[in-house]
């Protein structure tokens, strides 16, 4: 459902090439501080796959892909929808170790997006990936990666603020982490958007923990692959946004599925009919490593960083002629 939010009073806390300037600080200290944090190793990525291979992401399974035929290549390709089952072939094909991983620049097109304040046609993230042991595949090892990519969060957000004084830091010490049955427990009559503003706007920073499974409810608190994220062992870093006073998703990750929890989670979604594609093979076949990964949102960053109020204000997309009017009324400057 798309979700215009227009502030009233709104002025950029910087100017037009001042936040193009601050974009590129914010994306060049992040992904070098990140890598470093989680001793990943810059790779390039595909824009686009072929269907059969089963490495494009079917996302909550009603997202139509962008696909196109390329001269002299029979069969047709498709946008990259997420590279989260890429990445995992990527960690194996290059021989990366237990302990280290990769990272990569995602651009994706997503047709059926409600273009609105937060969310656009044109998708950029840091998709990351790294290997780890059958040891770490429980909680305490995912509670402590979401602590390092928080750790860089803060680091971020007191540099932008040392090289533009005039975006001051909010986030709060320490991220606070909550399973979506304790959230749904401790707000019982709310819907879950409603739930992760409350909570959000109680802790500053929050990991919201297993999405995917259904709640008390009989109904998922979010809708999750079935094919990549372990539902046990994922969540999203929401934090509380107070320029448009929201409750505002950064980060979704997660330790991923093994040979056990694929099969679970497919029959769960009824999706059993990709057990005999290849990547779902490698997974059941031990070919494939055991990993943890996700992606951070690179726009998301730059306009929680920036203070900015659209996304629009911190990348070059599309937008109708009506929401640029209503923007342009409001004093939002879409890049």
């Amino acid at each position: 459902m798309k979700k215009l939010i227009l502030k009233d009073g709104y002025v950029s806390k910087l100017n037009l090439l001042e936040t193009e300037v601050a974009i590129k600080f914010v994306k060049d200290n992040f992904e070098r501080d990140l890598a470093k944090e989680l001793k990943l190793t810059r790779v390039s990525a595909p824009l686009f796959v072929f269907p059969k291979t089963g490495l494009n992401d079917n996302l909550n399974g009603y997202e139509r892909r962008v696909s196109f035929d390329i001269k002299n290549i029979a069969d047709e390709v498709e946008v990259v929808q997420s590279l989260a089952k890429w990445k995992r072939n990527a960690l194996a094909k290059y021989g990366f170790q237990e302990g280290y991983g990769l990272y990569t620049d995602m651009n994706a097109i997503r047709r059926d997006e409600d273009l609105d304040t937060l969310h656009s046609a044109y998708v950029d993230q840091w998709d990351w990936e790294k290997i780890i042991s059958r040891d770490d595949r429980k909680v305490s090892y995912l509670k402590k990666t979401v602590k390092k990519i928080y750790n860089v969060l803060k680091k971020i957000e007191k540099k932008v603020n040392k090289e533009f004084p005039i975006l001051e830091c909010v986030l709060p010490n320490d991220i606070f982490f909550i399973t979506t049955k304790e959230l749904e427990k401790e707000y019982p009559n709310l819907t879950p958007a409603e739930r992760e503003y409350e909570i959000c706007k109680k802790h500053g920073a929050v990991f919201i923990m297993q999405i995917g499974g259904k709640l008390k409810n009989g109904l998922p608190h979010d809708g999750r692959a079935a094919d990549y994220d372990d539902w046990k062992l994922n969540g999203d870093i929401m934090l509380y946004y107070k320029e448009l006073d929201i409750a505002y998703e950064i980060s979704s990750m997660g330790i991923r599925v093994d040979e056990k929890s694929i099969l679970t989670q497919l029959k769960a979604k009824n999706e059993e009919y990709k057990i005999e594609n290849d990547y779902v093979q490698g997974i059941l076949n031990h070919k494939l490593p055991l990993t943890i990964g996700g992606g951070i949102g690179q726009s998301r960053l730059c306009m929680f960083m920036l203070k900015k109020v659209h996304i629009g204000e911190v990348q070059a997309s599309v937008w109708s002629d009506e929401d640029i009017k209503l923007l342009e009324e409001k004093n939002i400057h879409l890049l």
